[in-house]
């Protein structure tokens, strides 16, 4: 019992103990000065595209849950209490699609996958509710075993704002992605974070380029001068700004 007792002690703690799935030194700006997480990065469309397509792909695979026979072989556990839960409906909110497509979106944008597992009187799983990586912190207790923090917020629960639920383990279904400790992974958008915010403000110049571009294709120019200069800007703007009026010819009024 002491050498158990020690070998928990001797266990660090996870690397990752700020809510989400980032070190501390990944938060922040980035070198192009874009504000980069897992929401904004939805906004770009190569990041929205790989989610879908892999999260919506790994939800569409068949999954069963199986039992050995007394032969040595397998069969679906088609009368088992888990089948229904894994294959059909994991809670009563959505379907197994929904739950496997939904966690394996956390895990591609915050680098890792939780749900509550849920159980009856007899400690039988009655249902898996997914939530959410950025509030859920993972450490260790005194004695060096795991323990989950998650926060509640009024969306999920509108009489509870703030509080704090602690989990064991044995309560939490955690997929975690790539991490060197093997409890906790990294999140894809904060390790990318400096080529995603490169992405964002180059679609931003660009779109800004051709929304505020005013350049075109010749000048009519009138002799005398010009009396009311901010009237020829509008004018100018209004003419010949943006991508739509690109190359038209140009009259300055006098």
């Amino acid at each position: 019992m002491g050498l158990l007792k020690n070998l928990f002690k001797a266990r660090d703690k996870p690397k990752n103990r700020t809510p989400g799935s980032s070190y501390s030194f990944f938060f922040g700006g980035t070198t192009s000065g874009k504000p980069v997480n897992e929401h904004t990065a939805m906004q770009m469309t190569a990041v929205y595209s790989c989610v879908r397509i892999l999260a919506e792909a790994v939800a569409g695979l068949p999954l069963h849950l199986y039992k050995y026979t007394a032969s040595g072989g397998k069969e679906k556990a088609l009368f088992h209490p888990l089948y229904f839960l894994l294959h059909d409906e994991p809670n009563p909110e959505m379907s197994s699609f929904v739950f496997r497509e939904t966690l394996m979106t956390h895990l591609l944008l915050w680098g890792n996958a939780y749900a509550q597992i849920i159980r009856n009187g007899k400690g039988e799983v009655i249902a898996l509710y997914p939530l959410m990586p950025n509030r859920m912190r993972v450490d260790r207790d005194s004695k060096g075993e795991l323990y989950y923090s998650y926060t509640r917020y009024s969306d999920e629960a509108p009489a509870i704002n703030g509080m704090t639920v602690t989990l064991r383990p044995s309560d939490v279904l955690h997929i975690p992605g790539l991490g060197f400790d093997g409890l906790v992974g990294y999140s894809p958008i904060a390790m990318a974070k400096n080529a995603i915010g490169l992405a964002m403000a180059t679609e931003e110049y660009g779109a800004k380029f051709f929304a505020n571009g005013a350049a075109p294709g010749g000048v009519l120019e009138h002799p005398g001068t010009i009396k009311d200069p901010q009237k020829v800007k509008e004018s100018w703007n209004m003419a010949y700004q943006g991508s739509g009026n690109a190359h038209r010819v140009a009259v300055l009024e006098e």
